[in-house]
């Protein structure tokens, strides 16, 4: 299991919320993401593939030339995972710093938790 949550970390990060085009980011979602999936990020809660499709393609919009940049290697632990990142452009200090943490059912990501640092370096 292990194995599988630290793949479904490292590809959210960068095919579902570094994805720009629409349709892929789509077929990673329902790849990657249970059908009741629940995201919890600082402007909210949202649930399921069109609530997580579109913050994550409002988001790309905001900032289309973010990269997301793993801080360090996935950890996992039981049916859960986290993962230090960044976002900014690409070769420059991130904007954003934070964790993703994951909880995983069936090999999909059930909940992701986004926790964004106050001060990022």
């Amino acid at each position: 299991m292990s194995t599988r949550i630290n793949e479904l970390l490292l590809r959210n990060l960068q095919e579902v919320f570094g994805e720009g085009d629409a349709s892929r980011r789509r077929e990673a979602i329902m790849e990657l993401y249970t059908e009741d999936c629940m995201i919890y990020v600082p402007p909210g809660v949202f649930v399921g593939y069109d609530a997580l499709d579109k913050f994550a393609g409002d988001l790309r919009a905001m900032h289309p030339h973010f990269v997301y940049t793993p801080h360090s290697k996935p950890q996992a632990l039981h049916n859960a995972g986290r993962l230090a990142r960044g976002s900014g452009p690409r070769g420059e200090s991130p904007d954003y710093t934070g964790w993703d943490v994951i909880i995983v059912r069936d090999g999909k990501i059930a909940a992701l938790y986004v926790f964004l640092d106050t001060d990022p370096t």
